[in-house]
């Protein structure tokens, strides 16, 4: 099929139920190639006439119709209901009036909820998945002068308007970094200062420009934390004593927080016996207090270069739940006999008093294991792993072994370096043995026909299977899309790339088809980890989905005090979905607050100079490039690239000019010059030195092939 029209493009968003997005789409109509870029158009116009309206996650509804999770504003109403409106209305007439479930607490006219949409019997309900703080509908960015007028311009890149400023209570200065509340629309909107943040280019402002730009909730309630801290000094309760017992944690040198500790032992039949202790945040943070909505709000905690916001406050998150060495600390923890070959053969679990013997830097266990000087507690922690990974390797997960970058800072808050975490047994150690755990934790929920909060990891879709497909045959490595697409499928092309030039990227786009992990109650398995059953156990200090499971294992096995309220199970969808985003809400920012960190770093000492760049991705206009050794995104624009035109193979990532003399690749490493770079927004802007095109590089080795010079057809 070819590209539809508008008319066919708007019939299949009203036949199709919910919303779609740009890959249901090209799936339906059989659009490949450049026709994607068109269809991205087509899409963009349809949105701006107001014919269609954006959904979450990039998807998109016929105007008039509704999404199945969208922000409602709540309105007046008789009768003691609760009704919203949808925030955004593109559809004819007045917006629909829906009726908002109150099982918990009636929300008040004025307030904004994110809540999931169904209709029954003609009348459209809402389940709240979330409500909204006022701070997420503002505007964070830096006062600047534009034509001789004073404008904010948004920290958002994706954000292109600037908009007029009124400043409420003092004088605006130029370079300052502002929150605001945008008033109006188009032309005559206007942003009202509501908060001065100062500096955006000092340091230790760039997380706090990610904060407040993603609405993360970072100061707690003085309910919450008046709770926190008489939790953390309450007694522990009845509990089994195991402060005899050799526990230890292995953590990163800046951990911030000891949530699991481990010990092993021999067993005298063969195979090993584990436990894993986790910290027991259900007996000190109890369901419906203001403790537990603060960690339902925030889902998880947020981990920048020079700080952390965590989910629960500071006397439980890094003191009376933080398993430090010489402490009595509760814990619920997981017994595993292990088999000879690593199977896990039976589990148990029990509350437990624990005194950890001590809290070790991986690379500090390492060392001594490497030197023959290990305690023998490491040593049988080192036996019993080597047995979880013989399970492993017969289990054959995906392999993918992407390096993490880490930013270290100095005492001023500067960056100093920029380091890749090496990968070594001591962290493996402890990813078995906390994924064993995990394990088990789903299989006692089952087995007692409890309610779980799975992690569930889905199988790649078709599509992404085919762009993966495409984009190997260009290296003349073969991916068969019939075959039975397990982790071990993708092991082997991994395998096949490796020691090639453009490892990297072809691991980097392995990655790129995997689906997005999620929490739901429903299972359906966890495609990357090759497993039926997971849930999340070992890390309740920093996630939510980890208290719910502790609750309900407290609950099924009758373990005491702090387990799941009756018919918390009803709500475990909904809090799925909003936990769900509260974790990519944390990716993105983490993420994007490490970009703005390299920008400044760039900006303070190397614009203006070369440096080698990697290319991590082509698209029609341009190049974006990390740099080597230090990470971050910027682009080079394809005008930059000399004065030829060139092409772009989507299949095969690269840019090609008409000559064939010139071609950019994924993979590629280049020499350019740091043109400009932007620490409040984490832009960075490259450009060739001396404004002359690369030439083609020399061909590297094949992938056990040769290369294909790829042309226009």
């Amino acid at each position: 099929m070819t590209l539809p029209d508008r008319a066919q493009l708007l019939d299949f968003l009203a036949r199709t139920s919910g919303e779609v997005g740009k890959r249901e789409i090209a799936r339906a109509f059989g659009i490949r190639g450049e026709e994607r870029v068109a269809l991205k158009a087509m899409l963009r116009d349809l949105e701006a006439e107001g014919l269609i309206a954006p959904g979450p996650g990039r998807t998109f509804h016929a105007a008039g119709a509704l999404p199945r999770v969208a922000v409602l504003r709540v309105v007046p109403a008789e009768g003691g209901r609760a009704i919203g409106v949808p925030d955004r209305w593109h559809g004819p007439g007045e917006p629909p009036r829906i009726l908002i479930d109150t099982a918990r607490r009636r929300p008040d006219p004025g307030e904004r909820v994110l809540a999931r949409l169904r209709q029954e019997g003609g009348q459209w309900r809402a389940a709240i998945i979330k409500r909204l703080r006022r701070g997420e509908s503002q505007v964070l960015g830096i006062a600047r002068l534009v034509d001789g007028r004073l404008r904010l311009v948004p920290v958002d890149r994706r954000m292109r308007t600037h908009f007029a400023l009124s400043a409420l209570d003092r004088p605006v200065r130029a370079g300052e970094l502002i929150l605001a509340e945008v008033r109006g629309t188009g032309p005559r909107a206007t942003a009202y200062v509501t908060q001065h943040l100062g500096d955006p280019f000092a340091e230790r402002s760039l997380s706090l420009i990610e904060i407040h730009a993603r609405g993360i909730p970072h100061v707690f309630s003085e309910d919450a934390i008046a709770e926190a801290e008489a939790a953390a000094g309450a007694p522990l309760g009845t509990r089994e004593d195991w402060r005899d017992l050799p526990f230890v944690t292995l953590d990163p040198e800046d951990a911030r927080d000891h949530d699991d500790a481990v010990l092993a032992r021999p067993l005298p039949h063969g195979g090993h016996e584990v436990r894993v202790a986790i910290a027991d945040v259900a007996w000190f943070v109890r369901p419906g207090t203001a403790l537990d909505r603060a960690a339902f709000d925030r889902g998880n905690s947020v981990y920048f270069p020079d700080r952390v916001v965590p989910m629960l406050p500071e006397a439980l998150s890094a003191d009376a739940c933080s398993l430090k060495a010489g402490h009595d600390r509760a814990v619920l923890a997981a017994v595993l006999e292990l088999a000879p070959d690593g199977r896990l053969r039976r589990f148990r679990f029990h509350r437990a008093l624990v005194r950890i013997r001590a809290n070790l830097v991986y690379e500090e266990a390492q060392a001594l294991v490497d030197q023959g000087r290990e305690p023998p507690e490491l040593a049988a922690l080192w036996a019993a792993w080597r047995a979880l990974d013989r399970a492993r390797a017969r289990r054959a997960p995906l392999d993918l072994d992407l390096s993490e970058p880490r930013v270290l800072l100095d005492p001023e808050g500067r960056v100093a370096d920029v380091r890749l975490r090496p990968r070594l047994d001591s962290h493996r150690v402890i990813e078995e043995m906390m994924i064993a755990a995990n394990v088990a934790a789903a299989r006692q929920l089952e087995a007692r026909k409890a309610p779980v909060m799975y992690r569930v990891h889905e199988p790649p879709s078709r599509e992404k299977l085919l762009a993966l497909k495409e984009y190997l045959a260009t290296f003349e490595i073969p991916f068969a899309l019939g075959q039975v697409i397990t982790p071990a499928v993708f092991n082997r092309i991994l395998a096949r790339a490796a020691g090639h030039e453009e490892e990297r990227a072809i691991a980097e786009q392995v990655l790129r088809t995997q689906t997005q992990a999620y929490y739901a109650p429903l299972n359906a398995g966890h495609f990357g980890l090759a497993l039926a059953s997971y849930a999340h156990f070992t890390s309740p200090i920093r996630r939510y989905a980890d208290v719910l499971v502790h609750r309900a294992l407290i609950s099924a096995l009758g373990l005491g005090e702090g387990g799941l309220p009756p018919g918390a199970e009803r709500r475990f969808a909904a809090i799925g979905d909003h936990i769900s985003l509260t974790e990519r809400r944390a990716m993105e920012a983490e993420r994007d607050t490490l970009a703005r960190y390299v920008a400044a770093h760039l900006h303070r000492h190397h614009e203006g100079q070369v440096v080698r760049a990697r290319v991590t991705g082509v698209q029609p206009f341009g190049l974006f490039l990390s740099v080597e050794g230090l990470g971050g995104d910027g682009l080079l624009p394809v005008g930059a690239l000399g004065p030829e035109r060139f092409w772009f193979d989507e299949a095969a990532r690269a840019l090609e000019s008409e000559t064939g003399a010139t071609r950019y690749r994924v993979g590629q490493l280049l020499e350019v010059q740091v043109a400009a770079a932007d620490p409040a927004t984490g832009a960075v802007l490259f450009a060739l030195p001396g404004g002359a095109a690369v030439r083609r590089p020399a061909p590297s080795p094949p992938v056990r092939g040769r290369w294909r010079r790829e042309r226009r057809a």
